[in-house]
Formats: C-alpha cells, structure tokens, sequence
C-alpha cells in the first residue's frame, strides 16, 4: 500500500481525524525521524508532534496518546526490543502504528498495522529509504489533516534528491579522501547544524563516529554554538559544519564566521553547494538531512578505510548484555 492510501485509511479510520504523530525509535533510526518531526513542529497547526527514544516512549507514555493516535516506529533489523515493546504499547493503547523495517521477519511487524519494507544500500534510491518515507508519511498526514499548501512542491523534492545525492557524492570524492588524510589520527570532532539536520548532526555524532569508529564525538546546534559551546573553539580542535538551505541558513553561516576567524581545523558540508537550491525554497529545507546522511556517508567510510576501523566493528553491540 502507498503511503498517501496508508494515510488516507488511517484517516478515514479516526473519530476526529488524526491528532497526534509520535515518532518512536532508537539510534540511527531515531535519526531518520528529526526531519519530520522538525517539518510537523514547523507546517502544522493542530496536529501534535513528539520524537521519543523507544524505551522513554515505554516507560514514560504521553498521556495525550490515544485513538487517533498516529505511531510511527523504526528499527532497521525489526527487532530491536525496546521498539517492539513501543509498538506493543502503542498498539495497545489504541493507537494506529506504522512500522518500518529492512527485515521481513521483523518481530516489529507483529504489532504494526501498516508496515513499510524499506530498501538499503549503495544502489537504492534515498526516497526508498526510511527517512525520506517517514518524511513522506507526516506530509501526508498533514495534507490529509490540514491541507498543506506545498504539497506539490515537496513531492517534486522527493522525485529529484536521488540525483542531487548522486552528483553531490562525486564532487565530494576527493574532498573526503582529503578529510580522511588530515583527520586520521584526531580523537574528538565536533558536529554543527541547524535546523532539520540538527537530528544528523547528533546522528553523525553517535553512530558514524561514536559507535563505528569509537571517537568521541559531540553535536551542536548553530544557533547554541555561541551560548556556550565556543569556548573550547581553537586551532586545535576539528569541527564539522553542516551549511543548510532555507530558513536557517543564517545560524550556519554565524557559525562558520566565527570558526573561520578562530578555529583551523573546520570542513564544511554546504547544501547550496551540493545543488539542493534545485528544489524549490518553500520546501527545500526538510530536505538538508536526506541529502546530508548520503554525503558524510562518503566521509566516514574513507575515515573507516584509512584508520582501518571498518564501519561494522563493535565491541558491546550485540556481543555482551546490556
């Protein structure tokens, strides 16, 4: 089933049409999940909006959670547990539950009404992956709700982001390389954005660094960067800067000011640079992030080869309890 007839069914399905989306995962699926909860917080006017880890969404339930409840749950492998049991709850409080998974064999799917398989990997095209559906499924959501008055234009974004990521990649080839070389022995980065791809910055952060290099790592708002955070900007200390297109394009920029005049070991990631100003400005900025996690994908495997770290490497991960 499409998403806008999914959508459309669960709508049909409310009492007082859909009141709430909660979006429900753990790690690099939680991630996938900032852009849309940034668009919900951003477009919408009734429909209420909550991005939860999975196991906060178990043990402390939103009380507005009800049968017009929309609940969208992620996990890549399906069975991450505390997912699972988010789903379960949702499910059993009434709520209507969307699942999506790369595993057909999900345990998630047990307690999904309407599950999404997903693709995965180098060759598939991003509007098949799980952040560009979720972002697909709360536009819907607020067109069938509300009426959304770019719907058109946000569609058309989704139609062209494949080939902006595919162009971007090739032009950031070398640059990553380059990256990868200067970088190789730092311990510490520090990662800026703002706005939709503030969810990436922390994402980047905890999973392509933290969890697949074991590097300490640490995001940062551009618009919190100078309340507070600058004081440890100096010559030393890597950042990563992620350079949006849209409305908070000005917090980056700021940023980038300051760490040009006092810092020295700065890379800029910049969307306008990369073609995303193709798409059109009313919706281009809930597209910052899609396009964001292919290119630094780029970044973190020549990181991986030259210090020789695979990406796949985990020493608790599902190898000890916890």
């Amino acid at each position: 089933m499409s998403v806008a007839k999914v959508i459309s069914t669960i709508h049909e399905q409310t009492e007082n049409g859909i009141s709430e989306v909660y979006l429900v995962a753990c790690g690099g699926s939680l991630v996938d999940m900032y852009p849309s909860k940034y668009f919900l917080e951003s477009e919408a006017q009734k429909v209420v909006t909550g991005l939860y880890t999975a196991n906060e969404f178990v043990h402390a339930l939103p009380k507005r959670l009800n049968k017009d409840s929309v609940v969208i749950v992620c996990s890549h492998g399906g069975n991450t547990p505390e997912s699972v049991e988010a789903a379960k709850v949702a499910k059993q409080r009434g709520a209507h539950t969307i699942g999506l998974t790369h595993n057909k064999e999900a345990g998630l799917l047990k307690y999904t009404d309407h599950p999404f398989l997903y693709e995965w990997g180098a060759d598939s095209d991003v509007k098949n992956n799980p952040m560009a559906i979720i972002l697909e499924l709360v536009v819907e959501i607020l067109n069938v709700t509300e009426g959304y008055a770019h719907y058109e234009a946000f569609k058309n974004g989704i139609q062209k982001i494949n080939g902006i990521i595919v162009e971007g990649k090739k032009l950031v080839g070398p640059r990553a390389k380059a990256f990868a070389e200067k970088y190789r022995s730092e311990e510490l980065f520090y990662i800026l954005s703002s706005g939709a791809s503030f969810g990436h910055a922390y994402g980047f952060a905890i999973c392509s660094l933290m969890e697949m290099q074991w590097l300490n790592a640490a995001p940062i708002h551009s618009g919190e960067y100078f309340h507070g955070p600058f004081e440890v900007t100096d010559k030393e200390t890597p950042f990563i800067l992620m350079m949006n297109e849209g409305r908070t394009r000005a917090l980056d920029e700021r940023a980038l000011t300051f760490l040009n005049k006092y810092a020295a070991k700065v890379e800029v990631v910049d969307a306008k640079e990369l073609g995303l100003n193709t798409i059109a400005d009313e919706v281009v900025e809930f597209f910052n992030p899609v396009l964001f996690y292919s290119i630094l994908c780029v970044y973190r495997e020549e990181l991986a080869d030259i210090r020789n770290h695979p990406l796949e490497t985990r020493r608790y991960m599902g190898k000890v309890a916890y």
